[in-house]
């Protein structure tokens, strides 16, 4: 009798303990069982919607369903972020963000997210490197000529923006300019579509922008990229130094990544990285990555969120410190 209680006893053990370890809630074991959607931040034909849809294309077919992306321009992606965080974390609503969107932005306004503990980085995609260009027939042949004409003419160098006051161009000329101890006049624009041509047109002196948006200039002779803002030299520029060889540390990189809402459950989180991780690798991917001066740069759930940290601290002194809170 003593042993049949015991026994029973240890059937009801084994099973509260099954039960502990059961799926995590709104987790279906067969996931993915219908088609993943993707927000891009941007409009179709941005390179971030290229972006997803290059990925889209490759990560379906690992996955087993469709993924769609579906485009929800706004705010530099934080319209497509704001939109994520409200969606219910079970996988199958996703997004590819512009790492601004998350680390500069939420310190500018009030937005429904703030740091990283507020979502789900899943997967780092690509580096867009930036980087300092002078026209091809400007004075200065090196960063070091560049530092010397700011330091003998305080404030007469013209530097354009691609992105305008607040942006990773923005952040990463200011810190130079603090480092360099130089004094440099900043000229916003909307975008590298305008700051570019003006470059070329002698409207300013220097320009802040992604590589791919100066790439076509400089093999036609047109410019040259005196410095890259990244952690080493860019393949497609390999002459020219990054800041941090020229004492400067400045590394302020644009990235995407793939992000989830907050409490996206573990096993989706795995199944979600490990088959993107896989349509990163194939060449479909890679080809037109490159083409438009990416850098291919994987990092996974754990190292992505420590960068992602690092950075949106690192912008938010930034951010208070040049008064750039939108009022």
């Amino acid at each position: 009798m003593e042993k049949r209680r015991v026994f029973s006893i240890l059937w009801i053990l084994a099973g509260t303990l099954l039960i502990g370890l059961g799926p995590a809630p709104g987790w279906s074991q067969d996931f993915p069982s219908k088609p993943i959607t993707i927000y891009c931040g941007f409009e179709a034909g941005a390179t971030t919607d290229l972006t997803s849809r290059a990925l889209a294309e490759e990560g379906q077919k690992i996955l087993g369903v469709p993924v769609v992306v579906e485009n929800k321009p706004g705010g530099g992606s934080t319209v497509a972020a704001s939109l994520l965080a409200s969606k219910k974390p079970d996988g199958y609503t996703l997004g590819i963000a512009a790492v601004a969107s998350l680390t500069v932005v939420p310190h500018r306004t009030k937005l429904p997210y703030g740091p990283p503990d507020d979502y789900l980085p899943i997967i780092k995609l690509v580096n867009i490197p930036i980087c300092l260009s002078v026209k091809s027939d400007a004075p200065w042949k090196t960063l070091e000529e560049f530092v010397a004409a700011a330091k003998a003419s305080p404030g007469k160098i013209r530097v354009g923006l691609a992105g305008g006051l607040g942006t990773l161009f923005h952040l990463n000329l200011e810190q130079f300019k603090a480092l360099a101890k130089v004094d440099l006049t900043a000229v916003p624009f909307a975008g590298g579509a305008e700051s570019v041509p003006a470059l070329l047109g002698g409207h300013v002196n220097a320009d802040v922008h992604t590589v791919h948006e100066i790439l076509p200039h400089v093999q036609a002779g047109k410019a040259r990229v005196l410095g890259v803002f990244e952690e080493k030299r860019n393949s497609l520029f390999p002459g020219a130094p990054t800041f941090r060889e020229k004492g400067f540390d400045v590394t302020m990189a644009a990235y995407y990544l793939v992000f989830g809402p907050k409490g996206l459950p573990s096993q989706v989180v795995s199944t979600v990285h490990d088959s993107l991780k896989k349509a990163m690798e194939e060449p479909a991917f890679q080809k037109p990555m490159k083409e438009s001066g990416f850098e291919i740069s994987y990092e996974g759930p754990a190292d992505i969120k420590k960068r992602l940290m690092r950075d949106y601290e690192q912008c938010r002194v930034l951010v208070e410190t040049l008064n750039l809170k939108e009022k």
